[in-house]
C-alpha cells in the first residue's frame, strides 16, 4: 500500500460539483492498493498515520505531535495512480495498481481502520472511482510518502570479495 500525506489547514473532495467531504487542520490522505496488499498491510498505514509526528508542540519544537495529539480531522482519498509506472514511453501504466474490485474492498477497510482508531467522526472520505477535485491548503508545505513494501535497494557501495570460484586460475609460471 502506497500513501501520500499532505499536512493540510484544510482540504476537500468534489464529485459532480458537489463537496462530498471537507476537514479543517489535519492530514489529507491519498491511498492506493497494490495487488498483493493484505488487511495487514492496510492495518499498518492507518496505524501509521495515525502516529506520524507532523506538528510542533507547544515549544515549537517540531515533527511532536501527530493528527490525533492535535485532534485534527483526516480526509482519505483513493489515488490509484500512486502506482503508476513510467520507465517507458511518455504514457502512465497502472498495472501495479490492484484491480478495482480487491482495491475496493482493502481501501474501504483502511478508511474504516483509521475510524475505528481515531475519532471516527474526525474522519472523512472520498468516492472511490469517481472523478474527484480534491482542493487543500497545504500547511508547511508537509508532505511525506508511506509505503507498506519498499522496494529493496542493492547497496551501491559493495565491498564484496570475489569467492574462489569466481576467481580466474592463475596460469602455470613456466
Amino acid at each position: 500500500m502506497k500513501a501520500v500525506l499532505q499536512r493540510v489547514l484544510s482540504s476537500s473532495v468534489t464529485v459532480n460539483d458537489q463537496v462530498v467531504s471537507a476537514i479543517g487542520k489535519g492530514i489529507l490522505v491519498l491511498a492506493a492498493i497494490g495487488p498483493h496488499d493484505s488487511k495487514k498491510d492496510v492495518e499498518s498505514m492507518a496505524s501509521k498515520i495515525l502516529k506520524m509526528k507532523l506538528w510542533p508542540d507547544e515549544n515549537g519544537a517540531n515533527w511532536k505531535k501527530s493528527v490525533q495529539d492535535i485532534e485534527g480531522e483526516v480526509l482519505c482519498v483513493s489515488q490509484f495512480t500512486l502506482f503508476a509506472s513510467t520507465k517507458k514511453g511518455n504514457k502512465p501504466d497502472f498495472h501495479g495498481a490492484a484491480k478495482p474490485e480487491v482495491a475496493q474492498e482493502l481501501y474501504n477497510y483502511f478508511v474504516a481502520r483509521v475510524r475505528g482508531q481515531y475519532q471516527a467522526e474526525r474522519v472523512k472520505d472520498g468516492v472511490f472511482q469517481a472523478m474527484m477535485q480534491v482542493s487543500l491548503v497545504n500547511d508547511g508545505p508537509v508532505t511525506l510518502e508511506i509505503d507498506t513494501s519498499p522496494a529493496k535497494k542493492e547497496s551501491a557501495t559493495s565491498t564484496k570479495e570475489p569467492t574462489p570460484a569466481s576467481t580466474p586460475a592463475s596460469e602455470p609460471s613456466s
